[in-house]
């Protein structure tokens, strides 16, 4: 038997997994405003979605509807978000389809043109095209509360 490959073909190492109350929406919702392309989607009956995978060319970001009594929740059924998921496009500056709430793409002090973007679920998106590489050392001038520990 031969070696397996790790992780598999077309994965990457670190996979988002984002919980949704609806995320048959929210697959559909992914691919029409930000470009994703559904790779397969399970049905675990009754509007839910097991799993799900969407890909951005050679990333993969995979998505459920929350579990009822499971632990875990959508985003809209939260207080406060506690992450968000960046993805690198080639032009920032495209038109997004669809009804997400956008902000305004920008120049940031760390080399991105980006904006942020939420889906109907409740996750925070960026999108970012890299327009110039920046020494670490500027980042900390542009954000000094941020640069020191001590």
């Amino acid at each position: 038997m031969g070696m397996v490959q790790n992780p598999p073909e077309g994965y990457q190492r670190i996979i988002p997994y984002l919980l949704y109350a609806d995320a048959p929406a929210a697959c559909d919702f992914l691919c029409k405003a930000f470009g994703f392309t559904e790779r397969f989607r399970i049905e675990r009956g009754e509007g839910a979605l097991g799993h799900a995978e969407l890909a951005m060319e050679e990333s993969v970001v995979m998505l459920a509807t929350a579990p009822p009594d499971s632990g875990f929740s959508s985003p809209r059924d939260l207080p406060g978000q506690s992450a968000f998921v960046t993805c690198y496009v080639d032009d920032v500056d495209a038109p997004i389809a669809a009804g997400a709430e956008v902000e305004e793409a920008e120049d940031k002090p760390y080399g991105d043109r980006s904006y942020r973007a939420r889906d109907p679920g409740g996750h925070t998106w960026y999108f970012a095209t890299h327009v110039r590489d920046v020494d670490p050392s500027e980042m900390v001038e542009a954000y000094p509360e941020n640069g020191n520990c001590d």
